[in-house]
């Protein structure tokens, strides 16, 4: 997730919140205005199903899609592509962040959907995507806030990008349809194959990942790195913001049928991401302790691993199951507990900073 933030200097416990710009702070109470809205068009606009499957694009209709795609693109614009060489050279911190990214969190989301809903096969199954979609911006504020190492963070961010278009369509047919199969569990419905979230995954990660790409090296090169960066991205960043909050308006409107008659499975969505955020985290600040990375490098491992890229989990789970299916809900749900979750863990690094860490 993303959205416009100032950098901040280091701060004290005290001024977390207090360094998070309006419209991060308030994220949560937009999420669920957003969700009110939504429920509100879907109850008085019955036709809107219908007007907004009249134009497509592949399975998604044409106003989801912008709002996917104006949701990723300011993320992908804000990262510092040309700074992976930095941190590709501590080998340490590389292999660990991958491990923790692509083998340990993937493998615990699929743990802690079957333990936690395994009657809910598309809530399940839209958890299991949240888990293969690693952060790749949001998480540079919860580092910044929690006096994180800021470029480790951008380069991690970048290889999590690039990674993910690679790898998510293998990573999902693997946990979707393998690794079940191999447990003797249930796979997902035959409406999933791995080509529909390949192709799901190149239309809303690659398409703004290259613009991302190009929007930072030509203006760069035109204007200057601190223009871009001091100017550019603080105009371009909430828009971020608005193509989330447009999007689960819409998601809202169409599921607002389903979410009124099961409030009980929203909270059983939401109780698996909370014990997911605390224990990858708490299992990201230990490694780091163990291997004596110190606490900058310690906590932007732990934060780069803890924090999931649920725009595209949305996105996908949209292109692949439909607009109105229970995956994707379970991917909006996800940033309304993430903030708030992740705010409170940068409390919990700023103490661990004092009890574990001398450097």
């Amino acid at each position: 997730m993303s959205t416009h933030t100032a950098s901040p200097a280091p701060p004290g416990e005290a001024a977390v919140v207090g360094k998070l710009s309006t419209l991060d702070r308030f994220l949560p109470v937009w999420i669920i205005a957003a969700m009110v809205l939504g429920l509100l068009l879907g109850r008085f606009i019955p036709s809107l199903n219908t007007a907004l499957d009249s134009v497509k694009i592949g399975a998604v209709s044409l106003p989801i899609a912008v709002g996917l795609l104006v949701m990723m693109y300011p993320v992908l614009a804000k990262v510092r592509y040309s700074e992976t060489g930095r941190v590709i050279g501590d080998r340490k911190l590389l292999i660990t962040s991958l491990v923790m990214n692509w083998v340990l969190a993937p493998a615990l989301m699929f743990a802690l959907a079957w333990i936690f809903i395994p009657d809910l096969p598309e809530y399940r199954t839209g958890l299991i995507i949240v888990g293969l979609a690693r952060c790749i911006a949001m998480v540079m504020i919860w580092n910044d806030l929690a006096c994180g190492d800021r470029e480790a963070a951008a380069v991690l961010v970048a290889i999590n990008s690039v990674f993910q278009v690679i790898a998510f369509g293998a990573m999902g047919w693997f946990y979707l349809q393998v690794l079940p199969a191999w447990l003797g569990l249930p796979t997902t419905s035959a409406g999933f194959s791995f080509w529909a979230i390949t192709g799901s995954v190149f239309v809303f990660l690659g398409i703004p990942l290259l613009a991302g790409f190009l929007t930072r090296i030509i203006g760069e090169k035109a204007k200057g790195l601190a223009w871009y960066e001091g100017t550019f991205l603080p105009k371009l960043g909430p828009w971020a913001l608005y193509g989330l909050l447009f999007t689960i308006t819409l998601l809202f409107a169409l599921q607002g049928g389903t979410i009124t008659s099961r409030p009980l499975d929203v909270a059983r969505i939401a109780l698996p991401l909370l014990v997911y955020f605390v224990l990858v985290f708490g299992a990201g600040m230990v490694l780091g302790r163990v291997l004596k990375l110190g606490y900058a490098r310690t906590t932007t491992l732990a934060f780069t691993a803890a924090g999931n890229n649920f725009e595209l989990a949305i996105a996908v789970a949209i292109g692949t199951f439909g607009v109105t299916s229970g995956q994707a809900l379970a991917g909006v749900v996800g940033p309304l507990i993430e903030v708030p979750a992740l705010v409170a863990l940068v409390y919990a690094a700023l103490w661990a900073r004092k009890r574990f860490f001398t450097d």
